[in-house]
């Protein structure tokens, strides 16, 4: 190859390979206004690359396509089957903790904690490594004349004889080709580090103890979530449940309103403000059922099954609550804290950041170490070379060794510079244990305040729940004065309304502080770490 040409397809391969990392701009969207349109399998999977230009093709817009290969989950067959069954709240809470995908990644982030710290205590084992090499050699000369310089007379006598024997015997190919392996076990083995893979184990140890604290964090968790969406959820329903019977006194006060009309006691204004409260009252109530949808929408998906899982939860209303005005003391608030799950992961990250610190330290001092290595090696090779002067026929050498050796070392290193690398990885140590420190400390405070805004929240629903007892009393003592009153002709359709209105309200307000107060006991016992053994003054 000439060249010119040489250089031009050298010049085409370096555009050619310059232009594969750019070329992929392809695969990205075409500008930023623009709808990304990706490659798709047959089943609408999505693939790297551009899209064909045939195919399945992606719908005009930012609408993706849709991947046949995710499939939405069915119906919880178990929980179906029991058609009519009024699941509790433990009931719920069991099948969450089965069900829910959080205790799987939980667990496997604490299985891997529990692998590290094995791959961790490896570090004191030797290490045995096998190696086998082996390959072929094959040269092979054309016969071309070697070029020998040789300055005088001498010299052109001799380029003068290698021409003339060249050319008696027309010339010599020159060939050779060698096969062999080599076959060798290692040891590697550090013996002493002055503690690093023993700070470095507890350190691992340390995060394995956080893996599991946290693990036994994401059930408290999902018992905690359970629990608020169902008492959200009962809340609602209840909410239903006195609309229903407030729609029931709007129909009984309109038809009460239509009879005076017809026997000309009362006017077609009363009738028209009767039938607008029973209007009112239905409004309410239809955004009321959709509230039950919504937090039981909440309440399954806090369970981790399928939103399509239909089932009948259990009346909790008649629940009787304790009204006692009980103040938890320091001493409980200090154990509380003290058996919190995300203050005993934050201890857990100290511990581990000062074993770091103590790993880095170790980092100045020497290593002890011992290295071996067993090797075998066969070999065969085979060369013809060119004749010597007075040769009378070719020679052929054949090579071919077979042999085993064995070393064992021992020794010691000692760091003695690398720019301050060290020094700064141990500060760096440092610091993060300061930082770890300094959240756990973060952590307990806002713990406690946890814990005296949950008993908080507790002392006033439970006073709230206590004097909307009280409204609702008075408030159906006044509606149904003021009905019995509009019946008989002395009482107004205002009177009634208004009081028909408080009923409603107050007793809408005493059954949401009813719930409040079931969600703030629950709270407080997620807050002092004591969901399944809530404080006994506190139990609803």
């Amino acid at each position: 190859m000439n060249r010119p040409a040489f250089s031009i397809l050298a010049g085409y391969a370096i555009v050619v390979l310059c232009g594969c990392a750019t070329h992929e701009l392809a695969s990205a969207p075409a500008s930023p206004d623009s709808p990304w349109q990706p490659s798709q399998t047959a089943s609408g999977e999505i693939q790297p690359g551009r899209a064909a230009r045939h195919g399945l093709l992606m719908p005009p817009g930012f609408t993706l396509p849709s991947n046949s290969q995710i499939q939405v989950r069915p119906p919880d067959t178990a929980i179906t089957a029991q058609a009519g069954h009024a699941y509790g709240l433990a009931e719920l809470i069991d099948i969450a903790q089965s069900a829910n995908p959080d205790t799987r990644r939980a667990w496997d982030t604490a299985r891997d904690a529990a692998l590290a710290v094995g791959i961790t205590k490896s570090t004191y084992l030797p290490r045995l490594t096998a190696t086998v090499v082996g390959g072929y050699n094959h040269t092979r000369n054309n016969g071309d004349n070697p070029s020998i310089s040789n300055g005088g007379a001498a010299g052109d006598a001799f380029n003068g004889g290698v021409t003339s024997f060249n050319n008696l015997v027309g010339g010599v190919r020159n060939a050779g080709s060698g096969a062999g392996e080599i076959q060798t076990v290692g040891l590697e083995w550090l013996l002493f580090d002055f503690g690093k893979r023993e700070a470095v184990l507890a350190a691992m140890r340390q995060g394995q103890i956080g893996a599991n604290i946290l693990f036994t964090a994401a059930h408290q968790k999902i018992i905690y979530g359970v629990t608020i969406a169902f008492y959200a959820h009962a809340a609602a329903a209840s909410r239903v449940h006195w609309l229903e019977q407030a729609l029931e006194n709007a129909r009984r006060v309109e038809d009460a309103a239509q009879a005076r009309l017809k026997h000309g006691q009362g006017t077609v204004v009363d009738a028209t403000q009767a039938g607008q409260a029973t209007a009112q009252t239905e409004l309410r109530l239809v955004q009321a059922q959709g509230d039950v949808e919504n937090t039981y929408l909440e309440l399954v998906n806090a369970m981790g099954i399928s939103p399509r899982t239909r089932m009948q939860t259990e009346n909790v209303s008649d629940r009787p609550l304790m009204l006692d005005d009980t103040r938890l003391s320091d001493a409980f608030v200090q154990q509380a804290v003290s058996r919190r799950a995300d203050v005993l992961a934050a201890y857990a990250s100290v511990k581990a950041a000062q074993s770091q610190v103590a790993a880095a330290r170790s980092e100045f001092l020497p290593k002890i170490f011992v290295t071996g290595n067993v090797a075998y090696t066969t070999g065969r090779l085979a060369l013809s070379s060119v004749p010597g002067v007075g040769s009378d026929s070719p020679p052929t050498l054949n090579l071919s060794s077979n042999a085993l050796s064995s070393v064992i070392l021992g020794g010691i290193s000692v760091p003695i510079f690398d720019g301050g690398m060290r020094a700064a990885q141990l500060r760096q140590a440092q610091d993060r244990a300061d930082s770890a420190s300094a959240t756990l400390q973060k952590t307990v405070d806002a713990s406690v305040k946890q814990i005296v805004a949950a008993e908080n929240a507790l002392h006033t629903s439970l006073s709230a729940y206590s004097a909307s007892g009280r409204l609702e009393t008075a408030t159906r003592t006044a509606f149904d004065a003021a009905y019995a009153a509009y019946r008989n002709g002395v009482g107004s359709i205002i009177q009634t309304s208004m009081a028909q209105n408080g009923l409603l309200d107050a007793t809408l307000s005493h059954s949401d502080a009813y719930y409040a107060a079931l969600i703030a006991a629950a709270s407080l016992a997620f807050a002092t770490g004591s969901l399944d053994q809530a404080p006994a003054e506190y139990a609803p």
